[in-house]
């Protein structure tokens, strides 16, 4: 089975644990302005913290209802090799049921997700991403995104409870965007479990768009994760729900061990051919 990012686990007890106290405390500030009086202690914020699981249901029960009333749902006769594929990939990983499909429409966006409501899980894909599964077009890229959300729900990431538990990753700093990252490279490797060859143009569609990903060098671009360096590059990263394209290519490209969260990789790439083309070798260092 593919493997779960290494800090994973630990960062989610404590975005959890952060979680749980805070709605501690909101309930704390209920039951002190019920039997005590006076404002809240969090004023609004309160009421927002004790809505969190109606707003969270709510929120993911409109969502799947938008998909079936506005998306192409994926069948042997709609989109049969998206279809295929995702049934595949719910093999592959071991998962009783096969999530739904979608496709929907993109606008020009680059874009897929994987969510749920109840016992239901599904995925979807943006038109403009599907355009690459086509003939014309590389479908092991597809394939290898699909992979990548099929993992979001094989690994857990879709559930109502873990996602209830991780209500406030999006406010907490470092800690909850480091655990969306830590989330991102485990569905990453999903995705290379199921399709490892579509790695680069699916990284290319990334960076480059769906008319130039075959353009990307992958090994070029994936070097540059321990060349560009910085304060700033710290920051974004730190800062980001997706671990930042250079670092994720590298990750992909080096098997031997997890993406970064928070520091840049330092090991040089290795040397002679990988399956994404040929890396140069290293200058050697000067001598002091």
């Amino acid at each position: 089975m593919p493997a779960r990012h290494s800090w994973e686990i630990a960062l989610l007890c404590v975005v959890v644990g952060f979680t749980a106290l805070l709605f501690l405390l909101a309930g704390l500030d209920i039951v002190l302005v019920l039997f005590v009086g006076g404002p809240t202690a969090f004023g609004i914020y309160t009421f927002y913290l004790l809505l969190a699981p109606l707003l969270l249901w709510f929120g993911r029960g409109a969502n799947y209802a938008r998909l079936r009333v506005n998306g192409v749902k994926m069948s042997p006769t709609q989109f049969p090799e998206g279809y295929r594929m995702v049934a595949e990939a719910a093999a592959r990983f071991g998962m009783a049921t096969v999530p739904d499909a979608y496709v929907v429409l993109g606008n020009g966006q680059i874009n897929a997700f994987a969510s749920g409501h109840g016992f239901r899980r599904f995925v979807a894909v943006n038109s403009d991403l599907f355009e690459i599964g086509g003939a014309a077009r590389e479908p092991d890229a597809l394939a290898f995104i699909i992979g990548h959300e099929v993992g979001h729900i094989a690994a857990g990431h879709a559930s109502y409870w873990r996602m209830l538990g991780m209500y406030l990753a999006p406010f907490l700093p470092l800690l909850g965007p480091a655990l969306l990252r830590s989330q991102e490279y485990t569905a990453d490797n999903h995705g290379v479990c199921f399709r490892y060859s579509g790695t680069p143009a699916a990284m290319g569609t990334l960076a480059a768009g769906k008319y130039l990903n075959t353009m990307v060098g992958y090994d070029e671009m994936a070097n540059r994760a321990g060349t560009e360096r910085g304060f700033f590059v710290w920051v974004y990263n730190a800062m980001s729900s997706h671990p930042v394209l250079t670092w994720r290519m590298w990750a992909l490209r080096d098997r031997s061990r997890h993406g970064k969260l928070f520091l840049r990789p330092e090991t040089p790439p290795p040397l002679g051919t990988t399956p994404y083309g040929q890396v140069p070798a290293q200058p050697p260092k000067p001598v002091p």
